[in-house]
């Protein structure tokens, strides 16, 4: 993700000020303004402005589309938004993204067709790493400088050498109500937990408008909670959850998630740090020392407040985590198989 968006970052510097005066000439000398007044007013005038509303409100589900959410969510923080920070407090806060149902995400049940998620989850997770983590993903991305990873089979302690990037490792996708054609809804995506290999994220899809956050953070905008009120059975708004598993690496090494945490400014001074090892291994130091956490000031948010916030994320990703052990479960039919079909 972080090598693809510094690949865009570079090109849009190198070729963006050429490019908008040869597209205004271009615009000028092809009449731009004349061949829009003919779509709007020539013969067929409504056929292709019929036409021209199906493609606004399903451009979701045009090729390439997908490709142009995701990317334009790297490119918009790692190139526009590169002077965000953020305080150790804001690490499980949620991104929030909205979208709607288009036309060809319908299945005969005439509600969004469960495959469909999925992308919307590609899209959502993408502003969440790349504006949350996007001081770590950089510092990583230029690891020959910043010297953030050793190379372990290194004797010399050099830094860690090959692409940065992000990799997607799993998704479940639990269910809860269907959303209709062209409803519009939004994906709430927050950092669940990690243990020494994985980043875990949970994205919750909300009805449009009827959750709103107590405040936004800096840099932010939009409508907030009027009053705290009474707790509310956000359940009943909440359409599917999920919960996506990344890894971070540098070609072929894994890099430990609480190095791009960290390098991104999210995690609070812990005494021994956040790293311990183990027979060898590195891996977060909660899951070391274990045993119950020292009782953390209410009016500040420490180390002991992360930890207490990743452990309870921890409960739920555990049992995410055992079902990679289901691919031995694979037999390659040694038992036979029911049939080879077509249409795939």
């Amino acid at each position: 993700m972080a090598s693809s968006a510094g690949t865009v970052n570079r090109v849009l510097r190198l070729a963006g000020p050429a490019l908008l005066p040869a597209i205004a000439y271009g615009a000028y000398k092809g009449n731009a303004t004349g061949a829009i007044e003919s779509f709007f007013t020539g013969p067929g005038r409504t056929s292709r402005i019929i036409a021209l509303v199906v493609v606004l409100f399903n451009w979701k589900s045009l090729p390439m589309a997908w490709t142009v959410r995701v990317w334009s969510a790297m490119v918009s923080h790692f190139l526009f938004r590169r002077f965000h920070t953020h305080t150790p407090d804001k690490l499980f806060h949620p991104v929030i993204t909205s979208t709607h149902v288009s036309l060809l995400e319908v299945d005969y049940n005439l509600h969004k067709s469960n495959s469909t998620y999925f992308a919307d989850l590609d899209v959502s997770r993408s502003h969440l790493v790349s504006h949350l983590f996007a001081r770590g993903c950089r510092a990583l991305a230029h690891n020959a400088t910043t010297k953030l990873v050793v190379d372990p089979s290194s004797s010399t302690s050099e830094p860690a050498r090959g692409k940065f990037g992000v990799m997607l490792g799993a998704v479940h996708c639990s269910f809860r109500r269907e959303i209709a054609p062209y409803q519009a809804y939004e994906t709430w995506s927050r950092v669940l937990g990690w243990d020494r290999k994985w980043m875990y994220i949970v994205t919750h899809f909300v009805e449009k408008g009827a959750v709103r956050p107590r405040s936004w953070d800096a840099g932010s905008f939009g409508a907030t909670r009027k009053t705290d009120g009474e707790p509310q059975e956000w359940e009943r708004k909440i359409f599917a959850t999920a919960v996506s598993k990344y890894v971070f690496k540098i070609g072929r090494l894994t890099v430990h998630p609480v190095v791009v945490i960290g390098e991104s400014g999210l995690l609070p001074e812990r005494p021994g740090g956040w790293v311990a090892v183990e027979d060898g291994a590195a891996q977060p130091a909660g899951l070391v020392t274990g045993g119950e956490l020292p009782e953390a000031n209410p009016s500040e948010w420490d180390w002991r407040r992360t930890e207490e916030e990743r452990r309870k994320g921890e409960e739920f990703v555990r049992h995410f985590a055992s079902l990679d052990g289901l691919h031995s479960r694979f037999d390659g039919g040694e038992d036979g198989a029911l049939g080879r079909f077509g249409l795939g």
